[in-house]
């Protein structure tokens, strides 16, 4: 399936080496080439709600994806805005006070505050007290393009660390200052997320990353937007989500026609590979959003997005 394309582990820092992904992404490239063509492409703005510009990727503009590297990636593949999330912070910063080199490129970045100073601090940030600290001080510093948007992305890897004390503080922080949420957690994680904001999940915005990697079904995502009003879905990566020819498998497409303002696009260039590979990232979801009505298209590629963050 080409689902497989975007297959990311749960747990990307444990035994998985780069050079597979890359290699595993090669293949499957390969075999979808033989598969039968969408009927015709979405060709508009695209919205990459889940973007990192990490430092391996620009290293003080050193590294093999500088500034002009990823901008002309996103602007030849007509990608307008990004939320730009990066361990640690300086990358997303990079970007977003960029504002000459972005305007040129048409691009619009919307910065969060991601928890992570570095590797260690994935499995630790929710109950550390100096991340909390670091994030109070980032949303006071803000970036050169304006204030911080949201938080994240943050993973859980255990669901019940929803509970701890860091996270259950970030999540009253990112309501209470209206800033959404980027997290790449299962769907016990999502309860109990929301379970920790002041309206128990009623008005916070949360960006479900890859809406559920570990393969929550369509019917679980459904009960959940059901049950959150905000909760938002990002695909990258999302298991089961496309069939033969890139095209969205039956329960998926159902369920992006039943929720047309819920669902987003992304990248998720969490190792160089992806950088590598981004113009066949954005063509993979321009193949499915070729089969869907062009209203809903829209809004999935771009109009769910720029409505989120008040673009324009």
């Amino acid at each position: 399936m080409f689902s497989t394309l975007f297959f990311k582990p749960f747990r990307p820092l444990s035994g998985v080496s780069i050079a597979s992904v890359a290699i595993g992404f090669i293949s499957v490239l390969g075999m979808a080439g033989a598969l039968p063509a969408a009927t015709q492409p979405y060709s508009g703005p695209l919205f990459d709600a889940h973007l990192h510009y990490n430092e391996e990727a620009w290293n003080g503009q050193t590294g093999p994806h500088p500034l002009s590297d990823v901008l002309a990636r996103m602007k030849r593949n007509n990608v307008k805005a990004v939320v730009a999330n990066s361990r640690p912070n300086d990358g997303t910063r990079a970007l977003a006070d960029a504002r000459d080199e972005t305007r040129v490129a048409g691009v619009t970045v919307i910065p969060f505050v991601r928890l992570y100073r570095n590797r260690a601090d994935y499995d630790n940030w929710f109950r550390d007290e100096s991340i909390y600290e670091m994030v109070q001080a980032e949303l006071a510093r803000g970036t050169g393009s304006g204030p911080y948007r949201g938080l994240g992305e943050f993973h859980l890897y255990d669901s019940a660390n929803a509970n701890g004390v860091v996270a259950k503080k970030l999540m009253t922080l990112a309501e209470d200052k209206g800033l959404a949420v980027l997290a790449h957690v299962d769907d016990v994680a999502i309860d109990l997320l929301m379970a920790n904001t002041p309206s128990r999940g009623q008005k916070m915005r949360l960006i479900w990353a890859h809406t559920g990697i570990g393969g929550a079904s369509a019917e679980r995502v459904d009960a959940l937007f059901g049950r959150y009003p905000l909760l938002m879905g990002e695909l990258s990566y999302r298991p089961g989500l496309t069939c033969e020819g890139g095209r969205l498998c039956p329960e998926w497409r159902a369920l992006v026609l039943k929720y047309p303002t819920r669902f987003m696009v992304g990248s998720d260039t969490w190792v160089n590979q992806r950088w590598l590979y981004y113009d066949e990232l954005m063509q993979s979801y321009r193949t499915w959003l070729g089969d869907l009505p062009a209203e809903v298209a829209r809004n999935i590629a771009w109009a769910n997005g720029a409505s989120l963050f008040g673009l324009k």
